[in-house]
């Protein structure tokens, strides 16, 4: 048995179907995959949790409060999920970084 976990991110230009990896040590599964938006993102997670049992779901920064809620409550509260956020001065750095590359500020 091994602890699975899902990472996702967002991405306007992302296509979950090329666009994700996995990492299995035996004990350890990780999946990665980049979506473009919070319905790609709720489809891929419920597809991955059955068919991979996910026990843990991480989500980048740019996922809301409310899309973690629709994500959990799209589970039925069966998987643990978090999400990747720093402190203060990381998160504006990175947010600085995320609008200059998505055509931003």
């Amino acid at each position: 048995m091994s602890f699975n976990v899902l990472f996702m991110a967002h991405s306007p230009d992302a296509n979950p179907e090329l666009h994700q990896s996995k990492i299995d040590t035996g004990k350890f599964k990780l999946w990665t995959v980049v979506v473009r938006n919070q319905e790609e993102a709720l489809q891929f997670a419920k597809g991955m949790v059955e068919e991979h049992q996910i026990d843990s779901i991480l989500l980048c920064p740019g996922f809301t409060h409310l899309d973690v809620a629709e994500l959990f409550s799209a589970l039925e509260g069966k998987v643990g999920i978090s999400v990747a956020r720093g402190d203060g001065l990381s998160s504006l750095i990175t947010a600085k970084a995320r609008a200059q590359a998505y055509g931003g500020n």
